[in-house]
């Protein structure tokens, strides 16, 4: 299992090093810079002429490297990630990139965890109640359920609920995790259930597609598993229906699902970043959203990178769940 482990993890070292070129290279593509963006603001709230601006902008440029060809700009970042750990400076934050993920990734992980578990516990106990139960009005409902849930936009869901809180329910708190009291107040139950009632919409909206594609997968599998050969030979053993189901149908059932769990966690980071760009928290959406309308490519690049490694490191939890309930995957991943 080990040796299995080691080729996933060094199998992923130079895709990573691959996404990490093309996404410099694809921010950096769009014209403008951090530069242009204080030039702007120099002109329209500083009362500064063109000339002065640009001055300032171009001095701005060579004084953080902004000056130098696109190759040089990303084997300094990548050079200062693998030597140092150095995720360059935030120009908009004014404080290292590495701050800033530090502030605003743990509680978008958070988020996205608790999305998936959501999703997972709700859509494959939905997915066995809907095989058990086929053509019947509860696989009817749950089949429409599941349709909604993976074909409306998140963000059209987000906006809709925007909407009914502000203009229908007068919800003014909106765009932040706390109420101000609880702001800086020590954890309570108080404090938790305030918390709570500022993230449940983007924690409904993100499980809400993740436990239709979860329940789909799993009706469609546990359908095909119960009609298999050994299933009929555990019936006719005299099992009862719940044994025959949940100890070797279900089982058989999850393994397209655990391979699954490979993009679900960057399914849930996105989905949660849809909802909280909407909604205005301060986790990883906005900060993406934000540095690259003004340029700050190096909180850009950062974000997308750990977008990525969550991605792999998904794949690489994946297959090892994988190993775990199928030796076959060990004996031929090259364990």
């Amino acid at each position: 299992m080990l040796r299995f482990l080691l080729v996933r993890i060094a199998s992923a070292i130079p895709v990573l090093f691959i996404l990490s070129v093309v996404t410099f290279a694809i921010i950096q593509a769009p014209p403008g810079d951090y530069a242009d963006y204080i030039r702007s603001q120099l002109i329209n709230q500083g009362g500064a002429s063109y000339a002065q601006a640009e001055a300032q902008a171009q001095a701005y440029r060579i004084e953080h490297g902004l000056d130098k060809p696109m190759v040089v700009q990303y084997v300094n970042w990548i050079g200062g990630i693998v030597t140092r750990g150095d995720f360059g400076y935030s120009m908009f934050y004014n404080k290292p990139v590495a701050d800033v993920v530090g502030e605003r990734l743990p509680r978008t992980l958070l988020l996205a965890l608790v999305c998936h578990i959501f999703a997972s516990l709700l859509g494959i106990g939905f997915g066995i109640w809907a095989a058990t139960r086929q053509y019947s009005w509860i696989d009817s409902m749950l089949s429409g359920i599941s349709f909604l849930g993976m074909t409306v936009p998140r963000f059209l869901m987000a906006l809709i609920i925007v909407y009914l809180l502000v203009f229908q329910f007068n919800v003014t708190e909106i765009g932040s995790f706390f109420s101000p009291q609880y702001g800086g107040a020590p954890w309570s139950w108080a404090k938790f259930v305030d918390l709570v009632s500022h993230v449940w919409p983007v924690v409904a909206i993100a499980t809400f597609g993740g436990l239709a594609y979860n329940m789909r997968v799993m009706r469609g599998n546990l359908l095909d598993t119960l009609n298999a050969q050994y299933v009929e030979t555990a019936k006719a053993k005299g099992l009862s229906g719940g044994a025959v189901v949940m100890r070797h149908a279900v089982p058989n059932a999850l393994h397209p699902l655990v391979m699954y769990q490979g993009v679900v966690l960057p399914y849930m980071l996105t989905g949660e970043i849809e909802t909280a760009i909407i909604f205005a928290l301060p986790t990883v959406g906005p900060a993406i959203v934000g540095s690259m309308a003004i340029g700050d490519v190096y909180v850009t690049a950062t974000f997308m990178m750990v977008l990525s490694a969550t991605l792999i490191v998904g794949n690489i939890i994946a297959d090892m769940l994988l190993a775990l309930l199928d030796p076959r995957v060990r004996q031929f991943g090259g364990a």
